[in-house]
């Protein structure tokens, strides 16, 4: 797997590269603004930010992300020396103050914590607020971390650089602050909803994934959010985004709760003709469930934290595309047309899924994406699936394409809401695949698929499996009840015939018409 915090330019990669500076003056509504990731405290109080002679809003981020495109790529800034050369036990040991956390002492519903530079987030990033539309740039000091014995004494008493940010409130109870939303290396950002551990991440955007001249990974540099009111239900964040290829410019509205939701809107400004292009790109990881598990000697059921690809195309076909874990790289590609809704989802919700009482796969979130009118019709979704040896490794993403490259010197305007959510959220009408299991038959001459199907009731009268299969022969399709949970289970058996890879295609009907989503799979041998 290629790392987040990897660049990759013509085959070759750099580990723990850092990205650009952040420039130490702007000029900005014809007025000097001082916005630098890390400075003294006494040249910041000589460089305090002059009140603007309007408020800041999105636009001002949109008109810098233009003027840069317009020149070189910036240089990439260098973190507090030392911070690059720690370890992953020597990042951990640096803990911010929760005393010290923006907005503790007023009266409004966020906190924001502030993440120190370190170990592979070697890119520092500025991050401001922004209060009655006056831009203030938050100065790391000493006091804000506790540095722990394991970090080394010249960096005790440093300002360490800026990698990010988290956000907390009080989710699931009126007693604590839970951190609900980070933002950290490169363009990447998490989030949960009530009750959930983080999981899957998304991105800014995606450059050239799974390209053979490399993936291009870019960064959000400078970061302004937006104090909120005392009684206000979300929380605004403007970002910039930079990398050779591009700028950009992005505005989330978070809103926490059960299904935590945020409103992203996003202007993209190309140097160069780029075609690889990922918008809304989510991250996640799949190692095995009950389709792969045997190629695993693991006393755990499954080790995911999605297990499908879920997406409603514009003919509102609803699908299902069974994630997998390949031997060699996967690349697929689905709906010429952009897709109406889609996600990496967690189905699996019981912790008797996975028996894993430490990483609790069950209580990781689903991430949906809903495109605005506004985003172009054409393009397609992709899924890629990278092999993986460890739970540790992010080996999935999915992103839509746009069909057309995006021209140097054009914009590229878009929206999209995204939900980080249990899957059951998403109210869906059709019925659902919840659980997929792969073996021999008993024979053991053929190679059997169970799938666990919720929402078309527990009798199999009147249903029929449908399967197709673009190579080999399918064989036995069966329904029937499946009590243990309150559903069905479809089944059938298929010979691959000397094939090394097999697109399935299955729909469970009742006189013709869907009953279920459908269900995709690519199967590969073990």
């Amino acid at each position: 797997m290629v790392s987040q915090n990897s660049w990759r330019f013509g085959g070759k990669a750099w580990q723990r590269l850092a990205l650009w500076a952040v420039a130490p003056v702007l000029v900005m509504l014809g007025v000097p603004v001082t916005w630098a990731a890390a400075q003294p405290a006494a040249a910041a109080a000589a460089n305090a930010p002059a009140r603007p002679t309007r408020p800041f809003n999105f636009e001002d981020v949109v008109e810098l992300a233009r003027q840069l495109a317009a020149e070189p790529p910036r240089p990439r800034g260098a973190v507090t020396p030392g911070l690059e050369q720690l370890t992953y036990d020597q990042y951990r040991d640096i803990r911010f103050r929760i005393d010290e956390a923006l907005w503790t002492k007023d009266r409004v519903p966020f906190r924001i914590d502030l993440l120190p530079a370190g170990f592979v987030y070697t890119a520092p990033v500025s991050v401001s607020i922004v209060e009655d539309g006056v831009v203030r740039t938050q100065l790391s000091n000493p006091a804000m971390f506790d540095l722990g014995p394991s970090v080394p004494k010249a960096l005790h008493d440093k300002s360490l650089s800026l990698s990010g940010f988290r956000v907390r409130t009080q989710l699931n109870s009126r007693e604590y602050w839970d951190e609900f939303l980070v933002f950290q290396g490169a363009s990447y950002f998490r989030a949960v909803g009530r009750g959930q551990n983080y999981g899957l991440s998304a991105r800014g955007v995606a450059l050239g994934t799974a390209d053979p001249a490399g993936e291009e990974f870019p960064a959000f540099t400078q970061f302004w959010i937006e104090k909120p009111a005392a009684r206000a239900t979300s929380l605004v964040i403007h970002a910039l985004l930079e990398s050779p290829s591009l700028t950009g410019a992005y505005r989330f509205t978070v809103q926490p709760g059960q299904d935590t939701q945020m409103d992203v809107q996003y202007t993209l400004f190309p140097r160069k003709e780029l075609r690889n292009v990922g918008i809304a790109p989510l991250t996640s990881m799949f190692l095995f469930d009950g389709t792969n598990r045997q190629r695993f000697d693991d006393f755990r059921y499954r080790v995911h934290d999605s297990d499908g690809l879920l997406f409603v195309g514009q003919n509102g076909e609803q699908v299902w595309r069974q994630l997998a874990n390949p031997r060699n790289l996967q690349l697929a590609t689905f709906t010429a047309e952009r897709p109406r809704a889609f996600g990496l989802m967690q189905r699996a919700r019981m912790l008797a899924d996975f028996q894993d009482l430490e990483a609790n796969y069950e209580r990781r979130p689903s991430a949906w994406v809903e495109f605005g009118e506004s985003t172009p019709p054409l393009g397609p979704l992709r899924l890629v699936e990278i092999p993986s040896t460890s739970e540790t490794n992010d080996n999935i993403v999915a992103f839509w394409q746009p069909r057309d490259a995006l021209p140097a010197g054009k914009p590229f305007s878009g929206s999209y809401r995204l939900h980080w959510t249990a899957e059951s959220l998403v109210q869906l009408p059709l019925a659902r695949f919840v659980a997929a299991r792969s073996g021999t038959n008993f024979e053991g001459n053929r190679r059997l698929i169970a799938l666990d199907l919720t929402g078309a009731g527990t009798s199999p009268d009147g249903l029929e499996l449908e399967v197709i299969a673009s190579n080999g022969k399918v064989f036995h399709p069966v329904i029937q009840t499946n009590p243990t949970i309150r559903g069905l289970r479809a089944s059938f058996e298929f010979d691959p015939g000397g094939a090394q890879l097999i697109e399935f295609r299955a729909v469970v009907r009742r006189d013709g018409a869907p009953v279920s989503e459908t269900w995709l799979f690519r199967w590969t041998p073990a």
